[in-house]
């Protein structure tokens, strides 16, 4: 079995107790050891890694991914539709790109395809391909998709034949969205009915529920019917609120800011300029968000940093960005920012005893972080300062700057 030492490291564990200079030993997948201080670990045979000072910690976790939408850092998409053989390939290749930012982990928050994601897990799961561990879903399914299927009865069976495929979760767009059309956000697609019936089905073939939800009717829709996680909520009222905080120990929500500021402040080359901006309201939806989140921070509801990449103005592989947007627009302190987008994160794939952590026995998903993100939480957002990513105990990209190698006296081969 490898095993590989970190030595020399400042240590973000994800619990949010701050740094600590320490060691960590892995062996195999899982990590064996962690000791605070220098030289407490004896590992003969170990691959010994010189952190010099960089930060160690969990790798993060992407709560409302898009594999299959097509735009990618360096790789921009302006085709909304590509054949069913090329579109599977692009994303694919997306899950890497994913990975090299850092991202070990991800739950969909809806496919272009129904099988894409379950196809790219099999393939992830039994290592043929790189890309973070995934969550998978089907196609973001909204109200009026099936006209021969729609009904309680027909979304069941939807689910049903979902499940069997072997999908992991099922959006479904609650609400419209401003996007689809002058105020599509206050629409609610479903019945109470056709919700119930999901959510039974759901329930019965042991998969989660997510939710596309901006009216604050459709929250509350989410809410009641047990839906794992909830996206947007932008329009949240203070009954909604109030449901949420009584179910905060089973349900997560995730703001998706990014897509918003993408198209408030980065997305003039794509057709946004300040009259767009301006007559959709994006600067207002983000204003509206600071209120909604700052109520949902105040009563301890779990929230989570992920913002829809996937397009052009907002492509795949900036995903750090949301972090520093939970900074700078939801004044969150950069450590409460990491615990998220780590071990709550972790919580949301329901592995909260494997991921998220720097702890004993969990899973060596690692990143090696040139600087200190808890205070500069930007420095994420570039790839020359992810250091070495590694993922299940092995090394998805080799740490940087490997000089020489010798015995540092305790038995492992030392490199720095």
């Amino acid at each position: 079995m490898s095993s590989v030492l970190f030595s020399n490291v400042n240590i973000f564990d994800g619990t949010g107790e701050g740094l600590f200079r320490g060691e960590v030993l892995v062996e195999g997948q899982r990590i064996k050891r962690v000791a605070r201080g220098l030289r407490g670990i004896s590992a003969p045979g170990a691959r010994f890694i010189d952190g010099h000072g960089a930060t160690l910690m969990p790798g993060l976790i992407e709560p409302h991914a898009h594999l299959s939408f097509l735009s990618s850092v360096n790789r921009i998409f302006r085709e909304k539709v590509l054949p069913p053989e090329e579109h599977l390939l692009v994303t694919a290749y997306n899950a890497r790109v994913l990975l090299d930012a850092g991202y070990t982990s991800a739950y969909s928050a809806g496919s272009k395809g129904p099988r894409f994601e379950i196809a790219l897990q099999k393939e992830l799961k039994a290592g043929y391909l790189a890309g973070p561990r995934l969550v998978s879903s089907t196609f973001e399914r909204p109200a009026g998709a099936d006209k021969e299927r729609d009904g309680p009865e027909g979304i069941r069976a939807f689910v049903k034949s979902m499940a069997k495929e072997g999908v992991g979760s099922i959006k479904l767009l609650l609400s419209g969205d401003d996007a689809f059309g002058s105020g599509g956000s206050q629409q609610v697609y479903y019945s109470e009915e056709e919700v119930a019936a999901a959510a039974d089905e759901a329930k019965t073939a042991g998969i989660w529920l997510a939710a596309h939800a901006q009216a604050r009717e459709s929250v509350k829709m989410a809410v009641r019917h047990g839906f794992r996680i909830v996206y947007h909520c932008t329009y949240a009222d203070e009954e909604a609120l109030d449901m949420l905080e009584a179910s905060k120990d089973r349900i997560f929500v995730a703001p998706a800011i990014g897509i918003v500021y993408a198209k408030a402040y980065l997305g003039e080359a794509f057709g946004f300029s300040r009259e767009v901006v301006e007559r959709s309201g994006f600067i207002q939806q983000i204003e509206r968000n600071q209120e909604v989140y700052a109520a949902m921070r105040r009563r301890g509801i779990r929230v989570l940093p992920g913002g829809d990449y996937g397009f052009p103005w907002n492509p795949i592989g900036e995903n750090a960005r949301d972090l520093a947007l939970f900074v700078k627009i939801f004044n969150y302190t950069e450590e409460e920012t990491l615990v998220a987008a780590t071990r709550l994160g972790a919580q949301l794939m329901g592995m909260e005893n494997e991921l998220g952590q720097v702890a004993e026995g969990f899973l060596a998903d690692l990143l090696l972080i040139d600087g200190n993100p808890l205070t500069d939480i930007g420095i994420l957002q570039k790839r020359e300062n992810l250091l070495a990513i590694m993922q299940d105990g092995k090394f998805h990209k080799e740490p940087v700057a490997t000089l020489h190698s010798h015995d540092d006296g305790r038995g492992e081969v030392r490199e720095k």
